[in-house]
């Protein structure tokens, strides 16, 4: 295991590879297919380095991204076991202008399709004044997203209220696109709370936008951010999130459910599980597991789930957080059961039709 640590933190430091922190600049990204598999087995992490990973499938491909600090990348594979084995491309740059508001600080990237066209939807800022991080939007109405030439900025994605914005996610409920995040109450840093907004399309909120979460456990610490949602097959919605600081080796996933036929956008039909759902492994070389997202496996029959976490204890928010993916299983009562994260190097058998 010791072994394992080395080389891993060795191997981040040779590859391209996400920012020192979110606040430093740094780079990765992402294309191309993967050969057919030669195992049936994988281990994690998939790749040296990656904070705050996501993945979309779209037909027979899965598109990766990450936070890079500098610009937005992606990673296009058959199959996420291999991920490895994919060749970034960035699509992405924020102009050079030092006075631009969305020139620096890119974080949390996340691609979605939508209405038959791409989209990126990232948290970025001026650089220097944390306080004017806002969530920006990219879009692509061609057929290939990992083209850097047919992406278009469309803007700042905010509601009427226009306050601090990170970790945007978007998700379609009853036929209905919503935007998720993380956002400061005021104008100042006291906590990190979740807000929801209906979408009157890709990039333009509608309305104002709500709280629906607030840090309230001891284990949040004053953060709860990166929302994402997952919907199980009797349609219910819930949304995970990451609760406590990236520099903490507890920070971990709580999970926020919808009731039933419950309306996102009132507060009062959102119930927070008062656990975290998702927590280190200290064994196992996973600290600080958090900032995830799902996919299905090639064949559908399989629920996955990406995540990103420290091989060693006191690490923080830098380039060491690696991503991996796991299995996860549902509860008799419908709720997501993530058990706990893998340990590296461990053999896990690789999703179900790769």
């Amino acid at each position: 295991m010791k072994t394992f640590y080395i080389s891993c933190i060795a191997l981040s430091l040779a590859l391209t590879s996400c920012s020192r922190s979110k606040d430093d600049n740094g780079g990765g990204g992402g294309g191309g297919t993967t050969p057919p598999p030669t195992t049936t087995k994988f281990v994690n992490p998939l790749l040296a380095s990656g904070p705050d990973p996501w993945v979309l499938k779209q037909g027979s491909f899965y598109y990766y991204t990450h936070t890079s600090g500098s610009k937005v990348a992606i990673w296009k594979t058959q199959y996420m076991s291999d991920l490895g084995k994919a060749t970034p491309v960035t699509v992405w740059q924020p102009p050079s202008d030092p006075n631009s508001e969305y020139g620096r600080d890119i974080w949390a990237p996340e691609i979605h399709y939508l209405d038959n066209k791409w989209y990126i939807y990232v948290s970025a800022d001026k650089g220097g004044d944390n306080a004017t991080h806002r969530v920006f939007v990219l879009e692509n109405t061609g057929s290939d997203p990992t083209d850097p030439s047919a992406w278009t900025f469309k803007g700042k994605l905010h509601d009427t209220d226009d306050k601090w914005a990170i970790d945007a996610t978007i998700f379609t409920y009853n036929g209905v696109n919503y935007a998720a995040w993380s956002g400061w109450p005021g104008n100042v840093n006291v906590e990190q709370d979740i807000y929801i907004a209906k979408l009157s399309n890709p990039y333009t909120i509608e309305g104002t936008r709500v709280m629906i979460a607030k840090p309230t456990y001891g284990w949040e610490g004053t953060i709860n951010e990166g929302p994402e949602a997952l919907i199980n097959a009797s349609g219910q919605l819930f949304l995970t999130y990451s609760g406590n600081g990236c520099w903490s080796d507890d920070y971990s996933l709580g999970l926020l459910t919808l009731k039933p036929g419950g309306n996102p956008l009132s507060p009062a039909d959102w119930t927070k599980s008062p656990t975290p759902v998702f927590t280190k492994n200290t064994a196992g070389g996973a600290f600080g597991p958090g900032h995830n997202g799902f996919f299905l496996s090639p064949d559908g029959k399989e629920n996955w789930i990406l995540y990103h976490a420290n091989t060693l204890a006191g690490v923080g928010c830098g380039d060491a957080r690696c991503p991996r993916i796991q299995k996860f299983t549902w509860n008799a009562d419908g709720t997501p059961n993530f058990g706990t994260p893998v340990a590296i190097n461990a053999p896990i058998d690789k999703p179900s039709g790769e």
